[in-house]
């Protein structure tokens, strides 16, 4: 999938607070809310991107995300953001771009909830197959995408930066069933690791 993105400018990380429960800790599903992104979360937002990876998006990155509508997702806890999830939805196909949560909040199923979320609205779009790219030594999402029915098809050589060269990206894909909507059930969640594309 093509996105233009510039991967050096971003704003600093955001502390998340130390003082809240951990996830497996809720008792009740509702602790965590899923909401579309508004301008106003961009500063949280980067927050989240900049302590999760070492070649963030910009600032720039996801306001444009947010100019062209694309499907963007926040999670929220105690009214803080723990992770987000971005898509493009058009001819009849959508393209996961970037699915974030915390380090943190890391290994609760919120990287799995979001995915299914995202599923969701690709359907909701009339969408009928999900792409997406994903860092060929990330065993985690790779692992987790397989288990949501994503295969592995070709690679793109060098297509992730490193700091001392470049990684390859495992180009993944999954039919949407249009006339089952009720199969990506996203409020349910299991654990596994966060993901990058």
């Amino acid at each position: 999938m093509t996105i233009l993105i510039s991967l050096r400018h971003a704003w600093p990380a955001r502390k998340m607070p130390h003082n809240r429960p951990r996830s497996d800790q809720y008792q009740q599903p509702l602790d965590f809310a899923m909401r579309p992104i508004r301008g106003e979360d961009i500063p949280a937002v980067m927050g989240v991107e900049t302590a999760a990876y070492p070649h963030p998006w910009t600032e720039g990155i996801f306001r444009d995300c947010l100019r062209v509508g694309y499907c963007c997702w926040v999670l929220m806890a105690f009214e803080e953001v723990v992770g987000y999830g971005v898509m493009s939805a058009a001819a009849g196909e959508c393209h996961i771009l970037n699915v974030c949560v915390h380090p943190q909040t890391q290994r609760q199923g919120l990287g799995r909830r979001i995915l299914r979320r995202l599923l969701a609205t690709g359907c909701s779009r009339n969408a009928d197959t999900a792409f997406l790219e994903v860092r060929a030594s990330n065993h985690a999402a790779l692992g987790l995408y397989s288990q949501e029915d994503f295969c592995e098809g070709r690679r793109r050589r060098g297509y992730y930066p490193l700091a001392a060269g470049c990684e390859d990206a495992v180009i993944m894909a999954r039919p949407l069933a249009r006339d089952r909507p009720g199969r990506i059930e996203y409020e349910k969640s299991e654990p596994t690791a966060s993901m990058r594309h």
